[in-house]
């Protein structure tokens, strides 16, 4: 079959006649493509959420859950700096997706006995293989935007900024299925036992818990809903957790494309480089101004997740309203995270970035100051899910629009600058984690606050300079669609 050529002379690339015949399919399997990639993302998060959301509670002897969620972001940074560009390299998008995802099955197995002699070395696969993992992600879905962009009369950066938010919606709703797995099991018959939220005294529980929770000195005596449940279910959940992991990996090996499909003839990529000289390129890039502005709000992202992962759930739900809560509550995290990153992509069209931005802001620290003002008694179990469900809002606006800009931002250097994000984003969440077990809560949202507004101020002068919107190409770039290429061919990204 020849291959498609491109006319690049005027301002939006067109395909030549000849291919016109051949573009509603090609699109449908770019479609296609991110569709699944997606599915296996929400499979295996299924199980690393659904298990993280509980590490702070069921693990909480000697903050073990919290050290070992500490242990994955810290190798994180590590795998962040050198490992994407040179696993890329070597293995493609594709198969570096399939195998990383591999390596959190370690992590679900330490869960049928957890010492720090399991978890902790199992937490540091973990983030040795999410580096390499969510930079092929974020480069997969850049390279099918603008590859689409090439198919269609839709500019490249509402594509990237699409493609995340449907991305982002499948991987969201691994909170639902994850918590709503954990939340059965661990509720199955508690009406059978004596609960122990009923003989709380509520204003006790109010005291203790909320912001004024600190994790060093409150114990389960004084807050009975801190209990470890029976092993027998611990070790249920992560067997399905442990499932859910190898049929992920399962998933991309078998249902998506190589990306060398849409990769041959783009330039500026940073795929035709050594993996010595693609390792420069990751660090070079931490020397250009738009990098260094936008590194505070890529760092709060890291430090709100670990925030809610591990002291909300802590602090809030498991000390005031019980364990067995925990999943139900992290299911409206979800689900409101995955419309509102779905919905992401279309606002953007309507109203740009910046008002988007503006609202997740104003947003987040109106939660930021109500959590340190509540008081969470057993009674409050709507205010549980609203303070979730408005997290979800806004964790939902800064995953999807941040991480497309990094992509406007530096075209062509999409491995280094995704690579940049994860690096930047698990430094927010390791330096999150590791405080945990010695500050109290209403100091750990005093931080977020901080870190939030010194975000906006880079982000806003981001926008200021212009830079964002000139990183945009006035034409499309030149691709050349190789459908010679066979879908498992491994050799290229």
């Amino acid at each position: 079959m020849a291959h498609n050529k491109t006319d690049t002379t005027g301002p939006f690339v067109k395909m030549r006649t000849e291919t016109t015949d051949y573009e509603p399919s090609e699109r449908w399997r770019i479609t296609r493509n991110i569709l699944v990639i997606g599915l296996a993302f929400m499979v295996n998060f299924t199980a690393f959420m659904g298990a993280t959301n509980l590490q702070s509670s069921i693990n909480a002897d000697q903050s073990l859950g919290t050290f070992t969620l500490a242990s994955i972001y810290g190798s994180l940074i590590f795998s962040n700096i050198f490992l994407p560009t040179l696993i890329i390299s070597w293995l493609g998008c594709k198969w570096t997706i399939s195998l990383s995802i591999l390596t959190y099955v370690p992590f679900m197995a330490a869960q049928f006995y957890p010492k720090f002699y399991t978890m902790i070395p199992a937490g540091l696969m973990v983030g040795i293989g999410a580096g390499p993992l969510w930079c092929a992600k974020c480069t997969y879905l850049t390279v099918a935007a603008e590859a689409y962009s090439t198919l269609s009369n839709v500019a490249a950066d509402v594509l990237v900024t699409r493609f995340f938010g449907v991305f982002f919606m499948f991987y969201q709703m691994a909170q639902v299925w994850g918590n709503l797995i954990s939340s059965a099991v661990l509720s199955y018959g508690l009406d059978e036992v004596p609960v122990n939220t009923t003989t709380l005294n509520s204003s006790v529980v109010a005291e203790a818990c909320g912001a004024n929770f600190c994790g060093t000195t409150s114990d389960s005596d004084e807050t009975p809903t801190l209990e470890r449940p029976p092993e027998e279910r611990i070790h249920l959940i992560s067997g399905i957790y442990l499932v859910c992991m190898i049929i992920a990996s399962l998933i991309i090996a078998f249902g998506v494309d190589s990306l060398s499909r849409y990769n041959k003839g783009r330039s500026g990529s940073g795929t035709g480089l050594s993996g010595i000289k693609l390792l420069a390129v990751t660090l070079k890039l931490l020397k250009e101004k738009s990098q260094l502005l936008i590194l505070p709000i890529i760092i709060f992202i890291g430090a709100e997740q670990a925030f809610l992962f591990a002291d909300y759930n802590a602090s809030f739900v498991s000390c005031a309203w019980g364990i067995s809560n925990i999943g139900y509550v992290m299911i409206c995290f979800g689900v409101t995270n995955a419309v509102a990153a779905l919905g992401a992509g279309s606002l953007m069209k309507l109203t740009g970035r910046k008002p988007l931005m503006i609202f997740a802001f104003c947003l987040h620290i109106g939660i930021l100051v109500f959590l340190l003002r509540w008081k969470p008694t057993p009674e409050q179990s709507s205010m549980f899910f609203l303070m979730s469900g408005l997290w979800g809002l806004c964790d939902a606006m800064w995953l999807v629009q941040v991480n497309a800009l990094s992509g406007i931002l530096f075209p062509g250097k999409e491995e280094a600058a995704f690579s940049n994000f994860r690096l930047w984003e698990s430094t927010g969440s390791v330096i999150t984690y590791a405080y945990s077990p010695y500050l109290c809560t209403h100091m750990k949202l005093y931080v977020l606050m901080g870190i939030l507004c010194l975000g906006m101020v880079g982000y806003g002068l981001i926008e200021w300079s212009g830079k964002a919107d000139r990183a945009v190409p006035e034409s499309k770039p030149d691709f050349e669609l190789v459908t010679n290429t066979e879908p498992n061919d491994t050799t290229k990204l």
